[in-house]
């Protein structure tokens, strides 16, 4: 009596099979039931290995890092009117957006509306761009660019917390600025020996590349030294670290960091067709970020030393064009007056291999090791000369020609007149039938060049009447002139003396 139940309980399960397994042929997957297993454990391991400083292999993960390092790099936000950013003349950042591949990294830019009203306000810029914190007490270095004419700049923490920063001051020869906001115990980033810094070796970009906020890219270091010719400055020092981490507009005063999370540089160019990451981006390596600030919080301004040569990069077609034995260093092509290595006894033809323990093997990496010295500094120069090593102690002379260290009045002086001065020796007195005088030995952008006719080389002997004895002397007098100024003097290769009227 059971049996017809067992068998139609096996027709109804025979049914049931297949009655499933039309549905899951012939129904549409959108119907599907979904099923999601959870885990409740991360299983990811770390695929990729490297090398810690006893050369122990370590997994290589990114993670603590990026907490270590992300607190000590901050949002900035720049304001100004669009007339005082045309006041303040052509920069960079306009002069790259033309057709040159290397762009800055100014971060978007806004243009408000005039106000209605009988006297309209100037339209303002917004732009946005990075920061490195690097003390405890606030201070922050990031680019020149960035900051360049700024209404007003605010500062904003990774942890949202928001301050009005003050400009130190800046130096647009590495494109470095230095910031400081009102405060204690912030975190900051400390700076290593970026001669150390290795080629491979990987590295983290830290920003705000379009607006967003805090982003982390990881690449390796892909070359050192690099000169890429970006920055519009007379006595500009580029030598760069290059590195394939993604950097975009907006990352520029950003940090570029090793594994440990200490800061190797401050980022600042990319080399791109379109203004956005293409593959390599460019950092001003710590050694000279560390000298620059320091300068910067001491003086106001940033003391360079210079050896007075002009140089060329030693490679192949020099090496054939003037006979020389190797094919690396730093040639000296010319000496300029008042050198301080010509006093030293460095010759044109010698090839610079070394300062003091930094190895040079092109002139990037030349401007590089002497700029992280000031006026009055001994360094040791090691040279190749005919085939044969020779090693010179020279004193590094300022861009006037002297040990003097220079205050921040007189260098500001000189910037806006356009100009660097040098004493004149008792050879130059005696041949143009002088007793004493001062010598324009370069002319750039500046009243002087904007406002006169006046010519490089020429030798002031007087101003407002006054007899010129020395550039200390004309300096400490020309920082206390307001209103209009003559110059006069004579040209060692014309007759007559000439005259030059300009307002402070």
């Amino acid at each position: 009596m059971n049996r017809p139940v067992f068998i139609n309980a096996g027709i109804a399960a025979l049914v049931a099979l297949c009655t499933t397994l039309a549905v899951q042929k012939w129904v549409p997957n959108s119907s599907k039931i979904l099923q999601v297993e959870h885990i409740e454990s991360n299983v990811a391991q770390p695929a990729l290995y490297t090398k810690n400083q006893e050369g122990e292999l370590i997994p290589l993960d990114f993670t603590q890092t990026a907490e270590r390092v992300m607190d000590g790099v901050v949002h900035i936000k720049v304001t100004r009117t669009a007339s005082k950013r045309a006041q303040a003349g052509p920069n960079a950042l306009e002069d790259f957006f033309g057709n040159s591949p290397f762009k800055e990294f100014f971060g978007p830019r806004m243009y408000l509306q005039p106000t209605p009203g009988n006297q309209p306000r100037p339209p303002v810029q917004i732009g946005q761009g990075s920061g490195v914190i690097i003390s405890t007490d606030g201070y922050i270095v990031t680019n020149h660019h960035v900051i360049d004419g700024a209404d007003d700049i605010e500062v904003m923490l990774h942890d949202n917390r928001s301050f009005k920063a003050t400009v130190i001051g800046t130096d647009p020869s590495t494109d470095l600025a230095l910031l400081q906001i009102r405060g204690d115990q912030f975190p900051a980033l400390s700076m290593i020996d970026s001669d150390q810094v290795e080629i491979g070796e990987w590295v983290l970009a830290v920003g705000n590349p379009f607006n967003l906020n805090s982003t982390v890219t990881a690449g390796i270091v892909s070359a050192k030294g690099r000169n890429i010719n970006i920055l519009r400055e007379q006595f500009a020092v580029e030598s760069f670290i290059q590195t394939d981490a993604a950097i975009n507009p907006g990352n520029s005063g950003g940090a570029l960091v090793n594994l440990a999370g200490e800061l190797i540089g401050i980022n600042t160019a990319i080399a791109s067709p379109t203004g956005a990451y293409s593959g390599y981006g460019f950092a001003v390596p710590s050694n000279i970020v560390s000298k620059v600030v320091k300068d910067l919080a001491e003086y106001g301004m940033v003391q360079r030393g210079v050896l007075g040569i002009m140089i060329r990069t030693v490679d192949g077609n020099l090496q054939k064009d003037k006979g020389l034995d190797i094919t690396y260093g730093a040639y000296v092509d010319s000496l300029l007056e008042n050198s301080a290595a010509e006093s030293a006894g460095i010759q044109v033809g010698d090839i610079i291999l070394q300062i003091n323990e930094t190895p040079v093997n092109s002139s990037p990496t030349l401007q590089e090791a002497i700029a992280r010295y000031r006026p009055g500094d001994e360094i040791n120069v090691l040279v190749n000369r005919n085939g044969k090593e020779k090693t010179f102690k020279v004193i590094l002379n300022n861009r006037q020609g002297t040990a003097k260290l220079m205050a921040k009045a007189e260098r500001t002086v000189l910037d806006i007149l356009g100009i660097t001065i040098s004493d004149l020796n008792e050879q130059q007195t005696q041949k143009l039938g002088i007793q004493q005088g001062v010598q324009i030995t370069k002319l750039y952008s500046g009243k002087l060049k904007s406002k006169t006719d006046i010519r490089n080389g020429f030798i002031i002997t007087k101003m407002d009447g006054q007899p010129v004895k020395d550039t200390e002397s004309f300096l400490e007098e020309l920082t206390k002139k307001k209103g209009g100024v003559m110059l006069e003097g004579i040209y060692p290769d014309l007759t007559g003396t000439y005259y030059y009227a300009f307002g402070l």
